[in-house]
């Protein structure tokens, strides 16, 4: 196997054990899968980010737990509660930019509080059994921001960083600073794992011509919509649409076979699988995504996918 790294990022409410272990054992090729992020809620873990990780379903693909967090005062019992747990990768999501999390100083949100942001390499070095990893952006506002923080990143022992070149603010639209992620990545000592606008095999091509000297990428949107964007770039080859569409209807099924048997009615199990779809509605049209969308029932929703 090669050397570059391909992961998978998380998707809140997506990417869950069972998405994870079907699609490691349907397509393969991912070198780590990221959890859904864990935090602290009054105080405690919250239980399903435990059983999403603690999952039977793990057993296929290697894991990393990912934290978010505003303070050391969370990020200290986060990593010794996972330690006490056994778990040996985690990544510290610092990259978040979603608002409900970046007001409370948490995701992309930290990079502000410096003083803190300063005090996480001699946690990290307290645990060096842990294999850490950094995942963040340019900043929150400024594309610039990172350089305050570079001191402090430089110190953390680190597996790598991954870099989303946009800010917070931007959340998943506009450019991409590329230049910045050229000068960040000639600054950070640590392996850096390109993340952003990831979708087609020649996305990753690209940005390995574009900076020969990443690690690997990372991949979240894009593999969603793509199941099959790993394993084509892998094999050197983009599949013809006939073929990413019958794995897709085979991944989907061993989903909603999964879903029927662990979830109760249509309504809960719909909202789980019908979400997958939209991702992919470029693959298979505008119209076939209406036409899930729509379906009311399991029924109703066996025809539209027929429809496809």
């Amino acid at each position: 196997m090669s050397d570059f790294i391909i992961d998978v990022a998380p998707v809140q409410g997506h990417t869950d054990a069972a998405w994870r272990h079907f699609h490691k054992s349907i397509y393969g090729g991912c070198q780590s899968y990221y959890t859904p992020f864990i935090r602290l809620e009054r105080g405690d873990f919250r239980k399903h980010d435990l059983k999403d990780y603690t999952s039977e379903l793990n057993g296929n693909h290697e894991v990393a737990a990912q934290v978010i967090f505003r303070d050391m005062a969370e990020l200290r019992p986060l990593i010794e509660g996972l330690v006490e747990r056994g778990v040996k990768r985690i990544d510290l999501n610092t990259g978040c930019p979603f608002p409900l999390q970046t007001a409370k100083g948490r995701g992309a949100g930290f990079i502000a509080n410096r003083e803190e942001y300063f005090r996480i390499p001699s946690l990290l070095k307290e645990h060096g059994d842990v294999e850490f990893s950094l995942k963040m952006r340019l900043g929150y506002a400024d594309p610039d921001e990172w350089r305050g923080v570079m001191p402090a990143i430089s110190d953390m022992p680190l597996k790598h960083v991954t870099l989303h070149p946009r800010v917070a603010r931007q959340q998943y639209g506009g450019d991409l600073y590329l230049d910045r992620f050229a000068d960040f990545l000639e600054a950070c000592p640590h392996p850096v794992v390109f993340n952003g606008d990831i979708r087609t095999p020649e996305d990753i091509e690209r940005a390995k011509t574009s900076f020969p000297g990443i690690a690997g990428v990372m991949t979240a949107r894009g593999v969603l919509g793509r199941p099959s964007l790993i394993a084509e770039f892998e094999e050197g080859k983009e599949w013809s649409r006939e073929q990413r569409l019958e794995k897709m209807f085979h991944f989907h099924r061993e989903l909603l076979c999964h879903y029927e048997s662990t979830l109760c009615g249509d309504s809960q199990i719909l909202s789980k699988i019908k979400p997958f779809w939209e991702y992919a509605e470029e693959e298979i049209g505008r119209k076939a995504w209406k036409a899930v969308k729509k379906a009311s029932n399991i029924a109703k929703y066996h025809s539209a996918v027929a429809m496809i």
